[in-house]
């Protein structure tokens, strides 16, 4: 019989409330997992949390979460600029960590982690596991198949609009509410790039493997934004377009914007001699899979996250299900000892290439990459 995995929650802001909080307090899991203590910096946030869902222990200060907290394991749900060292502090405290995107802001800082971890003998998962949703293996299969011909281009990115401006999270005036989202538009870690587009990276080396070069145009588009009648300076750019070469002469158009986008969510479109890949489509049919049945069940939008491995029914209806599914890739790691397919190598390989358009935007000169997974 193995014991549940005490989990401790860094950070109490959006993806935690709507996503980890919400899912890991549910009672389908607490054979495997328990909420175990929460922390947040803004006076009352953590215990006002831990109030709601149970949680037996609320801190202030992260130090006392891993000296006093009686975790096993952590999931970083701070903003990115502070996951590198709030990771290292982790792991030399002997804690498994999962990192919402993005794990670092540099490949030196998640290899840094990775080392770190095998020393200890500690486990990481990296977010966001795109590698298990089966629409993307699905992709994969299909091109490695032939049924687009010779795969020839790809375009894959998103784009920030409003998005963080306007969360739900955001508009409430308790102490778990009116979040601010100021972190986005500031270095280090703000932009679309490490927040949004690391998504449809992760898918688009999922399907055609690790880059080898970039090169890249990037620059700040707005200069400000509004919050709750104040404004927001950009500093973090938030208009980046980039150029992958994985060998052969097949490239790809990556792009992290500040508005508008021309592919479908963060799903790539890939362009073959014999027909086109969009998202979930080939030439205009929707791609057949195994677990399409049930992403056929699920509101707009939500299909994808349906099929997730440990998406059951009672996980459905809560937000951000992919959130969960990589928490649970950890917690099934450190309980079976059956390594995820989410690894924090694929992840160091996508922040990579992250890095790598902007120096390539700031040089001028294409980037050779380091790193493969």
């Amino acid at each position: 019989m193995v014991k549940p995995v005490r989990m401790g929650i860094v950070g109490a802001g959006t993806i935690a409330q709507r996503g980890l909080l919400p899912h890991l307090s549910q009672a389908d899991v607490q054979d495997r997992v328990n909420l175990q203590a929460i922390v947040d910096v803004v006076p009352g946030r953590a215990q006002a949390a831990a109030d709601k869902f149970g949680i037996p222990h609320a801190f202030t200060d992260y130090d006392e979460l891993l000296e006093k907290g009686d975790v096993d394991a952590v999931s970083i749900a701070s903003p990115i600029g502070l996951h590198f060292e709030q990771g290292r502090k982790a792991l030399e405290a002997g804690k498994h960590v999962h990192f919402n995107k993005t794990m670092t802001t540099t490949s030196a800082e998640a290899t840094e982690l990775i080392e770190l971890a095998k020393k200890k003998n500690l486990r990481i998962v990296a977010s966001p596991g795109e590698v298990l949703r089966p629409q993307v293996q699905a992709v994969k299969r299909l091109i490695e198949s032939g049924a687009i011909g010779t795969p020839v281009w790809a375009i894959a990115g998103a784009a920030f609009g409003t998005y963080h401006l306007d969360e739900e999270e955001r508009k409430g005036n308790d102490v778990l509410g009116a979040i601010d989202p100021s972190w986005y538009f500031r270095k280090p870690g703000g932009g679309p790039m490490y927040d949004m587009t690391v998504y449809a990276l992760h898918g688009l080396t999922t399907v055609l493997g690790p880059a080898r070069r970039v090169t890249g145009i990037s620059g700040v588009r707005i200069k400000e934004r509004e919050f709750n009648g104040k404004p927001v300076t950009t500093d973090a750019d938030d208009n980046t377009g980039g150029l992958l070469d994985f060998g052969n002469g097949l490239f790809a158009v990556i792009f992290g914007t500040a508005a508008g986008s021309p592919t479908q969510g963060f799903g790539g479109t890939y362009f073959g001699t014999t027909g086109k890949i969009e998202r979930y489509t080939i030439n205009g049919e929707p791609i057949d899979y195994p677990e399409k049945a049930i992403a056929d069940l699920a509101p707009e939008g939500d299909g994808p996250q349906w099929t997730l491995p440990h998406v059951t029914e009672a996980h459905r209806p809560i937000m951000e299900q992919h959130v969960f599914e990589d928490v649970m890739q950890l917690i099934e790691w450190i309980t079976t000892g059956t390594p995820t397919p989410v690894t924090a190598e694929h992840a160091r390989h996508v922040i990579e290439i992250i890095e790598a358009v902007y120096r390539a935007a700031e040089t001028g000169q294409t980037q050779e990459l380091a790193t493969t997974f």
